[in-house]
């Protein structure tokens, strides 16, 4: 077994489409639109689907934001430089939320950016 995707319910597909591919780096891996249900699908991800796990953004016709709740806490992604991360979403017009450094009570150094709806992107440094 292994995790696929991670459905993010967006408000703006164009919009979170732009940001998981021009600011973070991903690549559009696929789209399917549904309007007799009223929905768009876009894969965002680093890889093939075959081989690593992918964000699925739904865009539900006629709903331009949602309430993010108490429940989600964040999509993490394993970067080899945080600093340089940062200074690369942050020239795109990504928002660093939380700036590089070690968590509290530990080394290793993580960052959190948000996307456009709110979801909060936390950044791990796997290397260095």
């Amino acid at each position: 077994m292994r995790i696929l995707h991670t459905m993010l319910r967006v408000g703006d597909l164009q919009r979170s489409i732009d940001f998981y591919t021009r600011v973070l780096g991903m690549t559009l891996l696929r789209t399917t639109d549904r309007p007799e249900q009223k929905y768009t699908l876009a894969f965002v991800g680093y890889g093939p689907e075959s081989e690593q796990a992918a964000l699925e953004l739904t865009y539900n016709y006629g709903v331009d934001r949602y309430e993010l709740g108490t429940a989600f806490g964040h999509v993490a992604i394993g970067v080899e430089d945080v600093y340089a991360a940062c200074e690369r979403i942050r020239a795109a017009g990504g928002k660093i939320t939380r700036e590089p450094g070690p968590v509290k009570g530990g080394t290793t150094v993580i960052a959190f950016v948000t996307d456009p709806d709110g979801y909060k992107i936390e950044l791990i440094q796997t290397k260095r």
